[in-house]
Formats: C-alpha cells, sequence, structure tokens
C-alpha cells in the first residue's frame, strides 16, 4: 500500500500533461525502501517541480524520455520515469529501461582498481609501468613552429617522471581523449582511432605509442586514463575485466543489467539513442552494425550495445539501470557496504571522494577531483547547489549521478542524447532534487 500512496501522491500533485510513470519497475528486494518524500526531510510539493520540468521537455520533443531516482538516508523518496524509451517503437521510459552510462562506467572501474588496492596488489604512487611495461618510456608532445613555414610541429622528448596509478585515476596522466582539446597530440589520437582497438592489450601497446599531451601530474585532463585502468584490474587480477566486475561488483550488489552489452533477452526494456537537431530537438542516432563499421564510421556513429565487444572499456562501455546505479551510488554513500556485503573499506571510501588534485589545474571552478570523481570543493565558486565534500559525474549521453554525504543524498538520472548539447538536463534534475530539501 505505502508504495501505491506515494505514486498517487505524485500523480495528484503534478498539474502537467502526462508523462510516463513507472513507480516501481526494476525494484528489487535489496533496494533501499520507499517512503514518503517528507518522512527524509523533502518536499513533495517541491518534487512535483520534477515532472513539471521534464513534461515540458518531452512535450517539446527536446528529450524522448528519462528516469530520475532520489534517495535520502538511505531510502527511495522519489522515482518517476517521463516520456518514452523508444519513440519510434512506441515503448514508454521506464525504471527499469537500460541505459548507456558511457563514462559512469568510470567510478565502478575506480571502484574495482580499488578494491586491488586494498589486496596489496599496488601502491597508488608506483609507476605503472611497474604492471604494464609499455608505460615504461613515455614521450612528452611538444609543439614547435617550424622555422621556415611557421607552422605548428610536433616533437617528442623523454617524460620527467613516470605515469602513476594515482595519475590515471585522477586524470593527471598526461593522456587524452582526442576530441575534448584541439592540439597536435589530440590530432595523433583521432588519428590512431585508439578506442577502435580490438581489445584491452591492444589498446595498451598503440596507445603507449602515442605522445603524451604533458608531464605527469602537471594537470587535470579528460582521457582514456580509465580504460588503462580495465588492463590494469586484467594483469594484477587474472581475470578479465568484465569478469573481475561481474564477480566483485555486479554479482554482490545485484546488479542484474550492468554489464558491456545488452542480451537479447533484454533488449525490449533497452533504451533507444537520440541525437540533437540543429533546431533542438532529437532524432534517431546512428548505430554501426559491425566493429568495423564503428572504426571507419566513428564518431558519426555508435555501437548497438547488443553484442559483447572484444574491446572492454573501463572508460565508457557500460549499460545499467537507475535501479542498478542507485545501489552502487549506495554502497559509496555507505562508506563501502550495502546489503550486508562490503566491497571497500571506509578510509578508501573517504580518499576516493577527497580531492586529490590540489593544486594541480584544469578542473572546473569549484570543483577538485578524487580517484574516479569529482568532488565539490565550494558550492559558491562551482555556482552550483550541493555541499562541499559531495562528488558526482556523468555520461556522455547525459546520464548523471551526484552523492551528497552531508545531506545523505543521492540522485541518479538517466537519458540517452548523444552527443549530449544544449541544456543539461541532468543539471536541473539536481537543481530540482536540492530545491525540495525541506528540514
Amino acid at each position: 500500500m505505502r508504495r501505491l500512496s506515494l505514486s498517487l501522491l505524485i500523480v495528484l500533485l503534478a498539474q502537467s500533461a502526462n508523462p510516463v510513470f513507472v513507480p516501481v519497475a526494476g525494484k528489487i528486494n535489496s533496494d533501499p525502501p520507499i517512503v514518503a518524500p517528507e518522512a527524509v526531510g523533502l518536499s513533495s510539493a517541491r518534487l512535483a517541480h520534477i515532472r513539471s520540468v521534464m513534461s515540458r521537455h518531452v512535450a517539446e520533443k527536446q528529450i524522448p524520455g528519462a528516469a530520475g531516482l532520489i534517495a535520502r538516508r538511505g531510502k527511495i523518496a522519489y522515482q518517476e520515469a517521463f516520456g518514452m524509451a523508444d519513440i519510434e517503437a512506441g515503448a514508454p521510459m521506464r525504471l527499469d529501461t537500460i541505459h548507456r552510462i558511457y563514462s559512469m562506467t568510470k567510478p565502478i572501474t575506480s571502484v574495482a582498481v580499488m578494491m586491488l588496492y586494498e589486496e596489496g596488489k599496488f601502491q597508488l604512487n608506483d609507476p605503472v609501468a611497474k604492471y604494464l611495461p609499455e608505460f615504461a618510456r613515455m614521450q612528452i608532445g611538444i609543439e614547435e613552429k617550424g622555422p621556415q613555414t611557421g607552422k605548428p610541429t610536433l616533437k617528442t622528448a623523454p617524460a620527467k617522471r613516470p605515469v602513476t596509478v594515482r595519475d590515471l585515476l585522477r586524470h593527471t596522466a598526461g593522456l587524452s581523449y582526442g576530441f575534448f582539446s584541439d592540439t597536435l597530440v589530440d590530432a595523433e589520437y583521432r588519428k590512431a582511432r585508439i578506442l577502435s582497438e580490438p581489445n584491452l592489450a591492444e589498446f595498451i601497446t598503440n596507445l603507449t605509442k602515442l605522445p603524451l599531451l604533458n608531464e605527469p601530474g602537471a594537470r587535470w585532463h579528460y582521457s582514456v586514463s580509465v580504460d588503462v585502468l580495465g588492463r590494469l584490474v586484467e594483469v594484477l587480477s587474472g581475470k578479465t575485466f568484465d569478469q573481475f566486475l561481474q564477480e566483485r561488483i555486479f554479482t554482490p550488489l545485484e546488479m542484474r543489467d550492468t554489464g558491456f552489452y545488452v542480451p537479447a533477452s533484454k533488449k525490449d526494456r533497452f533504451a533507444k539513442l537520440y541525437s540533437p537537431t540543429r533546431d533542438g530537438k532529437i532524432q534517431p542516432a546512428t548505430i554501426c552494425a559491425t566493429r568495423q563499421e564503428c572504426v571507419e564510421k566513428f564518431p558519426n556513429a555508435v555501437p548497438s550495445y547488443l553484442e559483447p565487444p572484444t574491446l572492454l572499456s573501463g572508460g565508457g562501455g557500460l549499460v545499467s539501470t537507475a535501479y542498478d546505479y542507485l545501489r552502487f551510488c549506495q554502497m559509496l554513500l555507505n562508506q563501502g557496504q550495502y546489503d550486508g556485503k562490503r566491497l571497500l573499506g571506509r578510509k578508501t571510501i573517504q580518499l576516493m571522494s577527497s580531492d586529490n588534485l590540489g593544486a594541480i589545474p584544469g578542473m572546473a571552478p569549484g570543483y577538485g577531483f578524487g580517484l574516479g570523481f569529482a568532488v565539490n570543493k565550494s558550492p559558491g565558486e562551482a555556482g552550483t547547489m550541493g555541499s562541499v565534500g559531495e562528488y558526482n559525474w556523468g555520461g556522455a549521453a547525459g546520464t548523471r549521478f551526484w552523492i551528497d554525504p552531508q545531506e545523505e543524498l543521492i540522485g541518479v538520472f538517466m537519458i540517452q542524447i548523444l552527443p549530449h548539447t544544449g541544456l543539461e538536463y541532468g543539471s536541473e534534475f539536481r537543481t530540482l532534487t536540492y530545491q525540495a530539501i525541506a528540514d
């Protein structure tokens, strides 16, 4: 009865057009209990603003659909799905809809790495080359103007210090993606199509042939470093990366719909991916049928995620659901344990969720970076509601999560628009959550 009354309450409070609302789809017995928002210091009337805003975006065809979960003090206080998971097929968005979470894979990979750290497999300041010898002689890319042409040319010089494991975790390794900046090193990344390698071993071999963007430890720069960590997990554990994640994280947390692809039995719950149009609307994204086609058409086409990949991307390869990711977040907020199962120790979580950059530049104002997450150092400087110590990350298709230990608050937002341009719908969801705190 409690679940039914909660859903009716939200429906009655909302005055907007008719988004699809599925209050308990995908929930399993180990999920946090569902309570009325007021039981954990949130306002039902204010939470209703979420429905109003998201329904407007759906009605104006800016988004296909979205799903959001809010948990506070270990209990689910809000859960709602809007619009469609697949407009063309007429499939409504649900809370158990499976989404491409892209870079929300990174915190999961970071947890896997830190589990091995707790087992004494490595030290954070160890050179990566100790475990992945290909990193032994990294070069720094240096741009110089040609004396005759005046055009920039790329030269290299040996790195002054080795890349460490902590550099990989906090994005200070000097690696890049190739498309978040436009240097000559980034141009080399684009030529190499580095994330199109057939497996993690070959990825490492070819990545380390490319020069670093800057000296290790010199600045924060978003990169493929967490994909390198996926290979590190394999080498240190003796298991394939997907096997390690399944055995050590997904099974203990009952993340039943999280993995590197969507099996045929779950295809009907897989959200369609959309792309923004010039007029602010959306259209179906281009999906490539084979790995070779993806290599040839990247970045204008993306994999189907319906077949097991050969390159297990620790930086962006997973699919998941709102409920699965909530359990992962609750484990972090619970200082490493969930439903009687401990994945990490309390001090490890504290280290991961603390700023590890210090004076190293590169992050957005008000934020530092921990071992897998952005860390809020100053809400005023960041210009966003939140608390000091809140940590978060998102994915390329617009998915977002945040964990606020001071407020004992978790938010998970799922959407599928790539590239994610225009309004940041996940940021709206976050703001609409914080404005509903009423205690």
